[in-house]
């Protein structure tokens, strides 16, 4: 038995811990750290609920889009407004597929690609592109610095590197590009919301300002880039690993349970007929349930919070006040996580049967709802996936590491394909005369407020409860609490956690499988 702590593990920010119990060459048991407090909704409570979304995109700034727009339709819900004009759900689509293109970018190349991609083994390539070699120089010139960098503390001596060096700087070079690609939708964003991160025309009710027709022509430029490099470059790239890694989808399978809020309003507004739809998928059968955020459950056992703030209630009776935080769990020494080991409360959700249990969240969960709802995009591009794996007809595969990598991409081609079609219809109606995009709402209103739309790491539901013009409760159920929640109170491992159970560990000083299955779940 051997014990391995990655920690940090995210490339970007570094409050995730992960914690194997490694026996005969596999993973035999895992635990997942998250080590920051959020502590958000302490003081989003006696707020005015028109300023929540500003407050509540900051809960991530990898993802701030989302979070405005489930906190202003939760305190709109709350406030008596039930949909928002048209025009302001086109924009609100807009703005979330500017967030889709950049995020599906950056996860695919900043926070994945090196995982299969051995950046020093470019030195060895043959190639007489002068952009190649200018890249290759650049290598070079980092490698024999004598520098911390990029290319330092990493595995790549790992022999789970397979591709050539002509390959390695191919996707190398696509690394770069993406950097300005995905700069490409954050400039569409601005143009539309004023800066991003942390947008400014999002409003409880619609939003605040109308894109003029030359903003939503340079909106679709921007796009049109976006669109162009996941079609060119990423998909391509997509079908190149997925096909040099077929071990992929042999392990990472998880808990077997999917759940998504959907996202990307359809014109009723209606959760169940987004282009990504609303729904549930339990025990492995390829079956869509209907799905409700009132109904996510929160357990505590695990958590550094007090063991009666869970017990299984609903995000409204659950709060943050009452933490019990006595330490870390050791990194050094033969003892694993015992009792509480986690910030991330462990949600779960009551099963068919009547059972809470853990689900998983993200764009494998929404790409397998809408397969089986039988969306017709999503089902052209999963079978071309399928073919290109020589896999053509078995949908059930994508139930594991590969799955996630490939919905990843899959959903931004789908996103891509409707931005430019959301810019137009806005045009259209402000041509013929429809500029409105607000409705007022009733800030003296007493009542609740939840909303559930996913965001590009998955499920995220905000609950707003107001009175008296203040916000009088607020609670906030994240991608994090589903995916990376702990043990909860029966004892039953979250799906980051169930997920890395059988991975294969070659070498316990090089755990780069481990990075690999906790990277498809974007932690």
């Amino acid at each position: 038995m051997t014990k391995v702590v990655i920690d940090p593990i995210t490339r970007i920010e570094g409050h995730l811990r992960i914690t194997v119990e490694v026996e005969n060459g596999k993973v035999k048991d895992a635990w997942n750290t998250c080590t920051l407090f959020r502590g958000f909704e302490i003081f989003m409570e006696n707020i005015d609920p028109r300023d929540t979304w500003h407050y509540a995109q900051r809960i991530c700034g990898v993802c701030p889009n989302p979070h405005a727009l489930n906190s202003a339709t939760a305190a709109e819900r709350a406030m008596g407004v039930a949909t928002v004009p048209d025009n302001a759900r086109l924009v609100r689509n807009m703005l979330d597929a500017t967030q889709l293109g950049y995020d599906s970018i950056l996860w695919f190349y900043i926070l994945n690609a090196f995982d299969y991609v051995n950046v020093p083994d470019i030195l060895n390539a043959k190639t007489t592109d002068p952009e190649l070699m200018a890249i290759q120089a650049q290598v070079k010139a980092q490698a024999t610095s004598g520098e911390v960098n990029f290319l330092s503390n990493h595995y790549w001596g790992h022999p789970g590197y397979v591709l050539s060096p002509e390959a390695n700087l191919t996707l190398t070079a696509h690394y770069l590009q993406a950097i300005d690609a995905q700069q490409a939708a954050n400039q569409a964003c601005a143009v539309i919301a004023g800066k991003f991160p942390m947008i400014m025309t999002m409003a409880a009710g619609g939003i605040t300002q109308l894109p003029n027709e030359p903003d939503v022509n340079y909106y679709l430029d921007r796009m049109g880039i976006v669109k162009e490099f996941t079609e060119n470059v990423m998909w391509p790239d997509l079908l190149a690993v997925a096909g040099a890694y077929p071990e992929l989808a042999t392990f990472g399978k998880g808990v077997g349970n999917f759940l998504t809020w959907g996202l990307l309003d359809e014109k009723g507004q209606l959760p169940e007929n987004r282009l990504f739809p609303r729904g549930g998928i339990f025990g492995g059968q390829l079956k869509v349930e209907k799905v409700d955020p009132a109904e996510a459950r929160l357990y505590t056992q695990h958590s550094y919070y007090e063991d009666d703030m869970g017990k299984g209630q609903k995000p409204f009776d659950v709060g943050q006040k009452a933490i019990k935080f006595d330490g870390y769990p050791p990194i050094d020494g033969p003892d694993f996580p015992t009792g509480k080991y986690d910030w991330t409360r462990a949600a779960r959700y009551p099963s068919p049967a009547g059972k809470d249990v853990p689900m998983e969240v993200g764009p494998l969960a929404e790409i397998l709802v809408a397969y089986v709802s039988g969306q017709k995009d999503v089902v052209k591009y999963v079978d071309e996936v399928l073919a290109a794996i020589g896999m053509t007809g078995k949908p059930e595969v994508l139930v594991s590491n590969l799955g996630r990598v490939a919905a990843r991409v899959v959903k931004a081609r789908i996103n891509c394909d409707y931005a430019a079609q959301w810019g137009m219809d806005l045009l259209a109606n402000i041509k013929a005369g429809d500029t409105t995009c607000f409705t007022e709402p009733n800030l003296m209103a007493e009542g609740e407020g939840i909303s559930g739309y996913d965001a590009p790491r998955g499920a995220l539901s905000h609950y707003c409860r107001v009175k008296g013009g203040k916000t009088v409760k607020y609670a906030a159920v994240p991608a994090s609490n589903w995916n990376l929640a702990p043990r909860d109170d029966m004892g039953v491992r979250g799906p980051v956690e169930e997920a890395l159970v059988g991975t294969p560990v070659a070498d316990p000083t090089q755990p780069l499988e481990i990075l690999r299955t906790v990277h498809t779940f974007d932690p």
